[in-house]
């Protein structure tokens, strides 16, 4: 049996607490941006709204407008005990949704959760996996009401964040269906998206809806035993009329994110399509030849991650690392709320 070029392990790091952003900084394109161009394996110290001087006329910048739900949901089951409720994904059946629940294993198929005067849930199924589908009822539209009283699911490593729900969305999203934000386009204000498109640089977006899974580290030795988790995902037809129009220009495609990039290379094995509507479970980890992406925006990731996997992939295994080890060094933020680097 051929043997992985690294193990998971290799993707550790040090990272001191203090240096995991707790909170967002003002404004949005006000973080530290660190740019590392891969010919020369050079470092530069920036500020992302600098990012505009590293885009030019001719580039194609690809993001991810999908929108985080308020997925965390507080109720009680009918003997008044509490409840907590995350939603994961939608289900094809109307107001049904995969969830995790706590404590789900006191609640059996059948029972019930009040969130509001208006809100209640039923659980239908208990999943395999640990999961639960629960149904949702209201007096109103339900939708509306997971909007009013649900709140933002941030990450487990953020503590006690209060700001504004909109500091967790980025400026551009509008499709609902993530559970966690697609961070490396949390930098952009709509002032530099403005100064971009006005520089003659052109924008496409696709959907992908961020899972839970993008926060697990690996837990195997071995990265090929890794499962990845399935996100659901659409590339529209002037996206893929547009990708293909720069690909035969040799113009640069530039990933806003590592969820851009999982998206577009899953296409990039599919054959020939207008457009494509899916689930992907793509894992991308050294070596792996691109073969849409060019350029490649991304905030820091966890140690033992697959996003670092596949940013060590597109950067290259030892200048990424080296890349790591700097930005601690130089106390930049890690993780959602933290700083960011552009990778061409």
């Amino acid at each position: 049996m051929r043997k992985p070029l690294y193990e998971v392990d290799d993707f550790d790091y040090n990272l001191p607490e203090e240096y995991i952003a707790q909170k967002p900084v003002e404004p949005r394109d006000s973080s530290k941006l660190m740019v590392l161009n891969r010919k020369e394996k050079s470092i530069e110290h920036k500020i992302f709204r600098d990012i505009i001087d590293y885009l030019y006329p001719g580039d194609l910048l690809v993001v991810n407008n999908t929108k985080v739900i308020p997925a965390r949901l507080y109720g009680q089951k009918i003997t008044g005990a509490n409840v907590e409720v995350l939603l994961l994904e939608k289900t094809h059946e109307e107001n049904t949704w995969k969830a995790l629940v706590k404590p789900g294993s006191k609640l059996k198929t059948g029972a019930e959760i009040k969130f509001s005067e208006n809100l209640f849930a039923k659980i239908i199924q208990h999943n395999d996996d640990g999961s639960r589908i629960i149904k949702f009822f209201s007096k109103n539209d339900v939708w509306e009401e997971i909007e009013r009283i649900g709140n933002m699911p941030l990450p487990p490593y953020i503590k006690n964040y209060n700001g504004p729900k909109d500091r967790y969305q980025t400026t551009y999203a509008k499709v609902h269906g993530a559970v966690a934000a697609p961070t490396a386009g949390l930098h952009f204000t709509k002032e530099l998206l403005d100064k971009i498109k006005n520089k003659g640089i052109e924008f496409a977006e696709v959907t992908l809806h961020v899972g839970l899974g993008t926060f697990r580290p690996v837990k195997v030795d071995n990265i090929e035993d890794h499962e990845m988790h399935e996100e659901y995902y659409e590339v529209p037809e002037e996206t893929v009329k547009k990708i293909r129009e720069y690909k035969n220009n040799k113009g640069r495609i530039i990933s806003v994110g590592t969820t851009v990039v999982r998206t577009l290379e899953t296409i990039a094995n599919l054959p020939e399509e207008n457009s494509y509507i899916g689930t992907t479970n793509i894992f991308i980890y050294p070596p792996y030849e691109f073969k849409l992406i060019d350029a490649l925006i991304t905030n820091f990731h966890l140690p033992k991650s697959t996003l670092l996997m596949l940013v060590s992939a597109f950067g290259g295994y030892d200048y990424i690392m080296h890349a790591y080890n700097t930005a601690v060094k130089e106390k930049y933020r890690f993780f959602s709320f933290g700083d960011s680097m552009f990778i061409y």
